[in-house]
């Protein structure tokens, strides 16, 4: 009976560490590790300019982008998702 509930305890333990073990894959796999190879935007002053590193497309008049003059980015994103 003793054996039993120690060969039980070491089972649930095995469990529960594979069970973390996964969620901890899943929680890197979203996550990520914020290096700087995960960037999405870069907002460029020195030079105007804007970047979208998942589509590699450069915008320029960052100061009207700031400003709310969103219209090329939109349409370059729309045009990229239709293909």
């Amino acid at each position: 009976e003793r054996a039993m509930k120690i060969l039980e305890s070491k089972l649930y333990e095995i469990m529960v560490s594979q069970k973390k073990s996964s969620v901890d894959e899943l929680r890197r796999e979203q996550v990520g590790t914020a290096d700087r190879s995960e960037k999405i935007k870069t907002y460029n002053f020195p030079q105007d300019r804007l970047t979208d590193h998942r589509i590699n497309k450069s915008w320029h008049n960052l100061e009207g982008i700031l400003d709310g003059n969103l219209e090329p980015i939109i349409t370059t994103l729309q045009a990229v998702l239709i293909k």
